[in-house]
Order: C-alpha cells, then structure tokens, then sequence
C-alpha cells in the first residue's frame, strides 16, 4: 500500500524536522519547502495526501500559499503555526483549512489531527451521502465542488461550499451552530462560532435574490436553516 504523502510548508527548520521524525515514524513519506514559493512548486511535484502549513513564510507567506492552492484543489490542509490569536484561526479556517494547530505542538497531536482530517475526506460510501442537490437556481456538485447559481460556475471557498451543500441537503432542519462546526469542521473550534456567522453572510450575499423557492434563514437564538418556502414551486431534485 503506498504511504500517504505530506508536504509540510515551514520556513523554521526544528519544526520541520520535528514534524518529520513524528510523520516517518507513523509511516508517512514526507517532503518539505522553506518558503510559499518553493511550497507551491513542491505542492505541484509532489502532489501530497494532505499538507501542513505554516502561516509565517518568506516570500509568500501562508495566507496566500493557502488561497493558491485552494483555486485549484480541495486537498486537506492544517494550518501549523505560532499565530495563536483568535483572529488568525478565523481567517485560517475562512481561507479553506481544515484543521488549525498552534505551536508549540504535541507530534501525537499532530499525528492524531491528520488522521481525524483524512477520515473526515476520504471517500464516502455511494449510498451512505449525496453527492449533489439541485433547486430552482442553484445546483451544487460535491463531486467537482462545484457551485452554480443560475446555471453559473460560482467561485466559493471548500468550507463556505460544505456548509451550504449541508444545509442544502436537510432542507427545513435547524441546526445551531456547535452542530455545523462539528459537521463541517469535524473538531472543537476554540475560536467559537462567528466562523458560521461569516460563512453564511457570504452564501446570502452569493445567492441573494436567486429564488423565492428557497432562502438561507436564521433562527434566531437557535441556527440556521435552508428553508423550502411554503407556497412556491419548491420541488426537490436532490441526487
């Protein structure tokens, strides 16, 4: 069986090498780049399993590293770094990741989150999860992690993507929103749940005004939900 591979973007060589010893010694093949630039080039060579990156780089720094590579894949990513303030995992989180990790870090940890992270994306079984819903206007592929609003490719971040196509396909369930983040995140989020908050702002202000068959509401003091509105066409073409 081949090792999964993971590339590990940090400009500090000790973390580097720490991350190494704990990866190889789990059975991972393991690559590495000082820096966002030569972090892009190995990510293209390389093509890794999963990648753990650092927000604190030359060159490019790992804001941008994970803009980058979140245009053109849906790869799982951790964020490894020493920016420990609660706006830095937020923006972490909002940018794609899947996990976020302060250092100094625990190798056990690590390990333990990789692994959380890879089970959270590995193939779901065909009957076990939908891979598409379709409404009057709206079509999401989790497949291709495609949105298209009015028959159009829309640009949307993975989790932004996620947190829709869950809601999407439990239409007029209300889920707080500890539920979303364990669903969508799959870990507890010390930086408390105005990541949901955001999410859903930018979803409204995607797909404002697309129906009146369906509607991202808020519950107040519960959650959210997306709403089958009462007296439109509202028939369900979910796949």
């Amino acid at each position: 069986m081949q090792a999964i591979k993971v590339l590990v973007i940090d400009a500090d060589p000790g973390s580097t090498e720490l991350l190494r010893l704990c990866l190889e010694k789990e059975g991972y093949a393991v690559a590495s780049a000082p820096d966002g630039e030569e972090g892009l080039a190995r990510f293209s060579s390389f093509k890794p399993d999963i990648l753990l990156l650092d927000a604190v780089l030359p060159r490019i720094d790992g804001w941008q590293v994970c803009r980058e590579i979140r245009k053109r894949s849906a790869i799982p990513m951790i964020f490894v770094t020493s920016k420990s303030e609660v706006f830095d995992r937020v923006l972490g989180l909002e940018l794609g990741a899947d996990d976020y990790i302060v250092k100094p870090f625990d190798g056990k940890e690590v390990v333990a989150r990789i692994k959380a992270v890879l089970r959270r994306a590995g193939p779901k079984k065909t009957d076990d999860k939908q891979s598409e819903v379709h409404y009057d206007g709206l079509d999401i592929n989790m497949t291709r992690y495609e949105l298209k609003v009015r028959g159009r490719v829309t640009d949307t971040p993975p989790k932004e993507l996620e947190l829709l196509f869950y809601l999407a396909s439990h239409p007029n369930t209300v889920f707080n929103r500890d539920q979303l983040l364990d669903e969508i995140w799959g870990f507890e989020y010390y930086g408390g749940s105005r990541t949901i908050d955001v999410h859903i702002k930018r979803l409204r202000d995607k797909l404002d005004g697309v129906s009146r068959q369906w509607s991202l509401e808020t519950v107040w003091s519960v959650g959210y939900k997306f709403a089958l509105n009462v007296g439109e066409n509202t028939e369900d073409k979910n796949v």
